[in-house]
């Protein structure tokens, strides 16, 4: 199935030498916290170039939905330029319906609340949304960054530069080629960071120093490690419960478009007891597959 990796699915692992740090907690723990500013910065710099990244603070991650009676939005991780310019990078581990207008939806806070901090004449700063995908759209190419901006659909114009998206595609890239460039080891090192039992050859830049330092559980506190041994298990019962749900044949259902047996594999599986989470993922992924 797409997006999902089988190297843990019915897996009792233990803990290697590095973390899975594509998990919620774990990637906020590596990009989002106060002493990983460098981190960040070095990772943003490889995605954005042409940018100049001076010094990024953290904002809130947490926004008002306008939505009414609806939870908040909140974001992996926020950041912002010396000159305002902000950066909101979210990690998205299995495909979703609708994740690419969803990222527009999300990107569209940044924009407001500058607005609302006296930036009334719409020159507000940039907004980058910055989307880690560890699952492709794109499935079959070797191509691991993909970058849109608004743009007239006949002349190529640019309407705007005020706000663009950046999706990096982690799977895009299997296996590590001698050639790779730092952004496809990025995307390999994130993919199988728990695999490694060192950091591999050819990954000694200071992104990468800094990137494996913190993925390194010796480093984690008792507390940390009991966390990440609990996340871990979690994260190997819901990839179990996606494999019972195509089992039970909502991949075959599906795909026929047959939407009277969809809905009854689905109410199905919520007899099961399967969490509404796992099967809209299973849903997700069966229509992408």
């Amino acid at each position: 199935m797409r997006g999902l990796s089988k190297k843990t699915m019915g897996t009792t692992q233990s803990p290697g030498r590095y973390a899975r740090i594509l998990l919620d907690y774990w990637f906020k723990r590596t990009f989002g916290i106060e002493g990983r500013q460098r981190l960040l910065t070095l990772f943003l710099q490889e995605l954005i170039p042409e940018r100049q990244i001076v010094k990024i603070s953290y904002a809130p991650q947490e926004h008002i939905n306008p939505i009414p009676d609806d939870k908040g939005i909140r974001v992996d991780v926020e950041c912002t330029d010396t000159d305002g310019t902000r950066f909101v990078v979210e990690m998205q581990l299995a495909p979703q319906n609708f994740f690419y207008e969803r990222a527009l939806f999300n990107s569209t806070f940044a924009i407001q609340e500058q607005m609302a901090s006296g930036e009334n004449d719409y020159n507000f700063p940039a907004v980058y949304f910055i989307g880690i995908m560890d699952f492709s759209f794109h499935e079959g190419e070797s191509r691991v960054l993909y970058r849109y901006n608004l743009r007239e659909q006949e002349t190529l114009e640019l309407m705007t530069d005020r706000i663009q998206f950046i999706f990096l595609e982690l799977t895009n890239y299997p296996s590590l080629k001698p050639n790779a460039t730092v952004l496809e080891k990025v995307c390999y090192a994130l993919h199988n960071m728990e695999t490694f039992p060192d950091r591999p050859a050819g990954f000694e830049n200071e992104l990468f120093r800094l990137l494996f330092e913190s993925a390194e559980i010796a480093t984690f506190t008792p507390q940390e490690r009991i966390k990440y041994e609990y996340d871990m298990t979690t994260e190997r019962d819901i990839r179990n419960q996606i494999a019972f749900a195509e089992q039970k044949g909502m991949a075959e259902g599906i795909a026929e478009g047959r939407t009277q047996e969809r809905q009854r594999i689905v109410e199905e599986l919520r007899k099961q007891g399967i969490p509404e989470e796992v099967i809209q993922q299973a849903v997700s992924a069966s229509k992408k597959g």
